[in-house]
């Protein structure tokens, strides 16, 4: 993403709430724009419906690029990844948030609310955003996710 303060599309489960609200007060003081679908407290949700949210919204164009968390993150990278176009990557370490843009073009950082404290959380958030996707080689191999798509 050439502009790493563009609006950015974010959802969660009632798991990771707390983190998702501390996560979206960082990119408002970096200057994003941020879209949050939900939800707004703590009382249980099903996530599948938010990850059904922000990857619709995702893999529309409406936004480059979308955040989503829940307890472990396993689920939320699940149902995302169900969308043609959506390179969803749960990431636990700077090095894996790098690669997933270097390497992969990942559009949707998945998060584990239980699993990631909130300045690891962040500096993740800040790589993932900064980093530019490589291109060359690596495009070749997501034009191949893209025939996936096509043939499932």
């Amino acid at each position: 993403m050439t502009d790493p303060n563009a609006t950015i599309v974010i959802g969660c489960d009632h798991a990771a709430y707390e983190l998702k609200e501390k996560l979206k007060a960082f990119l408002l003081r970096r200057g994003a724009a941020v879209e949050d679908v939900g939800p707004h407290g703590t009382a249980s949700v099903d996530y599948p419906d938010y990850g059904k949210k922000v990857a619709e919204l995702v893999a529309s164009g409406r936004y480059p690029r979308g955040i989503l968390l829940c307890g472990t993150g396993l689920g939320m990278s699940m149902v995302a990844n169900r969308f043609p176009g959506i390179r969803a990557a749960l990431c636990h370490d700077l090095f894996g948030a790098i690669m997933s843009r270097k390497h992969n073009d990942a559009n949707i950082l998945v998060l584990g609310g239980r699993v990631t404290g909130e300045t690891l959380a962040e500096e993740i958030v800040k790589v993932w955003l900064e980093t530019p996707f490589e291109g060359g080689r690596h495009q070749d191999r997501l034009n191949l996710f893209d025939r996936i798509d096509e043939s499932a």
